[in-house]
């Protein structure tokens, strides 16, 4: 581990590129005039794993590549993570993920200025649920980041294994929440993958965006949080 400001600048900037690569793919697939229009939810959910996958070859060792507020907070809660980095690191992962959108804004504008469909603008920055319950939505992502955060630090039992494998294997748990729990809430399980750039669809000049819908937004916060937290605990008691 690095100095504490290097390993905010680490989790700054890992959690725009995640977000860069992973809202990226989302407008890569689903804004009109990109040249991968219609590619579909398995591009999505890959280019998800492997967006959560190259920052964490990048910036493991900087900064144990978190990425993800209720990941640092369960970690924390377990006392395997100091409760003062916690701040640091949740307000760089924010950060991250509001720069990491404004990029993808950046670089697909001539794409969202021809679509017209505002869900499918908003749909590029942050999740929704396919059908609208929010007890149960919160329930979705807790379950989801529950398997993220159990998995995470069951990866500990797999043995030997080459330095570097285990962001292969966290790249093998992303996919598999998406692909078996994805279509109920679009799976954030990071509160600022899907908060940071929920924000910057709410500031940026985008044409035709429509609402940011920010009544979905204690979903993406308490569900990951609570999942998390259960995962460590549940495992601490079991190993």
């Amino acid at each position: 581990m690095y100095t504490a400001p290097l390993c905010y600048i680490a989790e700054f900037v890992g959690t725009a590129l995640l977000i860069l690569l992973g809202d990226g793919v989302v407008a890569n697939v689903t804004l009109n005039k990109s040249g991968m229009k219609g590619a579909g939810s398995i591009q999505i959910t890959f280019a998800w794993g492997l967006a959560v996958m190259i920052p964490a070859f990048i910036f493991g060792a900087a900064s144990g590549a978190s990425f993800n507020p209720a990941l640092t907070i369960a970690l924390a809660v377990e006392g395997s993570f100091a409760w003062s980095m916690v701040p640091g690191y949740i307000l760089a992962q924010f950060a991250g993920g509001f720069v990491g959108a404004c990029l993808v804004w950046a670089l697909f504008k001539e794409q969202f200025d021809a679509t017209e469909a505002p869900a499918a603008k908003l749909g590029v920055f942050s999740t929704s649920p396919s059908v609208p319950n929010m007890p149960l939505n919160i329930l979705s992502e807790a379950v989801g980041t529950f398997v993220l955060v159990f998995a995470i630090k069951g990866i500990s039992q797999v043995g030997d294994f080459a330095p570097g494998f285990n962001y292969i294997l966290v790249f093998g748990i992303i996919v598999s929440i998406g692909m078996s729990l994805g279509g109920l809430t679009g799976y954030a399980i990071n509160p600022a993958r899907d908060l940071g750039p929920r924000l910057a669809h709410a500031v940026l000049p985008i044409k035709g965006k429509g609402s940011s819908n920010w009544g979905y937004a204690p979903v993406v916060i308490i569900g990951p949080i609570l999942g998390g937290i259960a995962a460590v605990l549940l495992y601490g008691a079991i190993f």
